[in-house]
């Protein structure tokens, strides 16, 4: 493994639970790959772009990859396909995820570019790599202490399968909101689990 890019879309940036332990993870790759190069991208502290008319006439009509238009997409679609594995750290906003991703997504899943669509239905056309998905939320949306629908996983899936990308793993930071000690259970379990994966197994756990 040569590069990791990571994906943060949490609006409280480098301070979020979700991104601290996406760099604990990130750490416990350099274990094994000491020169595992990368490849960062707040969505908070750096916001994309909208998409406006021009971008999405773009889409429908006969428009080259180089074309300004698609500069922004291009690039992030470069830093995908570069990548060797893939980590998204991201909160759960109002039943799903944040309109920053949202954006990202709409940048990345391009028709003829990164899926094409036929009689089946649409196919990725990306390379097929590890993605790991830390979801935190103040709530609970999974388990016995779920009171709160999760729109927010079977989208991403989609999402992720439409590029080509299967092999996914999410795991979840929840009760988030309820003080210190729900922060250091939830981190510590989501510790636990992600040690036994086999991308993350040199993960010390707390």
């Amino acid at each position: 493994m040569n590069n990791l890019l990571l994906i943060n879309a949490s609006p409280r940036g480098q301070v979020s639970h979700g991104n601290q332990l996406a760099l604990e993870l990130v750490s416990a790759l350099r274990q094994r790959y000491p020169h595992l190069e990368l490849v960062e991208r707040d969505l908070g502290a750096n916001p994309l772009p909208p998409l406006g008319m021009d971008y999405a006439h773009a889409l429908t009509t006969p428009t080259p990859f180089d074309a300004p238009l698609f500069e922004v997409s291009e690039g992030l679609i470069g830093e995908l396909e570069r990548s060797d594995a893939l980590l998204i750290a991201t909160p759960m906003h109002n039943f799903t995820l944040p309109a920053a991703l949202k954006l990202w997504i709409d940048y990345v899943l391009r028709i003829h570019r990164t899926f094409s669509s036929g009689p089946e239905g649409k196919v990725g056309l990306l390379k097929d790599r590890p993605v790991q998905v830390l979801v935190s939320s103040g709530g609970f949306h999974q388990g016995p202490r779920a009171r709160q629908p999760d729109f927010l996983t079977p989208y991403l899936r989609q999402v992720l399968n439409t590029l080509g990308l299967f092999d996914l793993q999410f795991t979840y930071l929840q009760g988030l909101v309820f003080g210190d000690e729900a922060v250091r259970a939830t981190l510590d379990e989501a510790r636990s689990a992600l040690s036994l994966q086999p991308l993350f197994n040199p993960l010390v756990c707390a």
